[in-house]
C-alpha cells in the first residue's frame, strides 16, 4: 500500500501527464506532431487529439484568414515623387506542416515579404498609375506574393493598397491642376452651349423670315410676356399692318390698303 505522503505527489504527475496527452482542438486549428524530433507524416485535429508527452511535441496552427498590416512604406516612384504607402494582407494558412517545417515564423515572413514586395513593385510605376489603377497593382501585389509563399504552404487571398501619402507641394500641385480642369470643362460646356443655341435661333429666324405670320405671333407673344411681369404701363409699338385686318372686319368697311388702291386712278379714267 502506497504511502500517502507520496500519494499526493503521484496523483498530481498523473493529472498533469493525462493533460498533457488529452488535447481538444478548435475546428479551425489542426496540430502538427514531432516524435522525438521526426516529423509525423499528417496533422491532427480537430477534436480530440492524443500526444504522448514527453515523447511526442505538438505545435498548434490556425487556419483562419489573417490580416496583415503592411505599415507605410516609403516608395520613389518611377517619375522621382517620393509616397508612403500603407497596404494590408489577407492570407491563411493551408498546409500546416509546410507552415512550420519550412519557415521559422511564417507570419514574421509573410510580413517581411509583403513590405520589400510592395517597395519593388509600387517604385516600378508612375504616380498616376499609382493613384488611378489602384485595382491593377493590388492583383499584381497578390500574385507575387501568393507566388512567393506557397512553399510555405500560406495562401495569399488579397491585398489592398489602403492610402497613399502624398508631401504638401505635390498636394498643392495635384489641387492646381484639378481646378484648372475643372475650369476648362465648365468653358467647354458654355461654349457647346452657344452654339446650340445659336443654332437654333439661325433656325428660328430662317422659320420667321419664310411666314410673316410667325413674326406677328412672336410679337404679340413679346407684348403678352412683358405685360404679365412688370405691373406698368409700357408703351409698344405696333405694326398697322398687324391690326388693319381686326378693324376692317368688325366694321366692315375697307381697310387702309382697300383705301388707297381706290384712290389711285383707274385705266379707263
Amino acid at each position: 500500500m502506497l504511502n500517502p505522503a507520496l500519494l499526493a505527489p503521484v496523483v498530481l504527475i498523473g493529472m498533469i501527464v493525462f493533460f498533457r496527452w488529452v488535447n481538444i482542438l478548435p475546428e479551425y486549428e489542426r496540430a502538427v506532431v514531432f516524435r522525438l524530433g521526426r516529423l509525423l507524416p499528417e496533422p491532427k485535429g480537430p477534436g480530440l487529439v492524443f500526444i504522448f508527452w514527453p515523447l511526442d511535441r505538438m505545435v498548434k496552427v490556425s487556419l483562419r484568414t489573417v490580416v496583415l498590416d503592411v505599415p507605410p512604406q516609403d516608395i520613389i516612384t518611377r517619375d522621382n515623387v517620393s509616397v508612403k504607402v500603407n497596404a494590408v494582407v489577407y492570407f491563411r494558412v493551408v498546409d500546416p506542416t509546410k507552415a512550420i517545417v519550412e519557415v521559422e515564423s511564417f507570419l514574421f515572413a509573410t510580413s517581411q515579404l509583403a513590405q520589400t514586395t510592395l517597395r519593388s513593385v509600387l517604385g516600378q510605376t508612375e504616380l498616376d498609375e499609382l493613384l488611378s489603377e489602384r485595382e491593377k497593382l493590388n492583383d499584381q501585389l497578390q500574385t507575387i506574393i501568393d507566388m512567393q509563399t506557397d512553399p510555405w504552404g500560406i495562401k495569399v487571398s488579397l491585398v489592398e493598397v489602403k492610402h497613399v501619402d502624398l508631401p504638401q507641394e505635390m498636394q498643392r500641385a495635384m489641387a492646381r491642376q484639378a481646378e484648372a480642369e475643372r475650369e476648362k470643362r465648365a468653358k467647354v460646356i458654355h461654349a457647346t452651349g452657344e452654339l446650340q443655341a445659336s443654332e437654333t435661333l439661325a433656325q428660328a429666324a430662317e422659320t420667321i423670315s419664310r411666314t410673316p405670320t410667325a413674326l406677328q405671333l412672336r410679337y404679340l407673344q413679346t407684348l403678352t410676356d412683358i405685360a404679365t411681369e412688370r405691373n406698368s404701363t409700357i408703351l409698344f409699338p405696333l405694326p398697322i399692318d398687324l391690326i388693319s385686318a381686326f378693324f376692317q372686319r368688325s366694321s366692315g368697311e375697307p381697310g387702309p390698303a382697300a383705301i388707297e388702291r381706290a384712290k389711285e386712278p383707274s385705266e379707263d379714267g
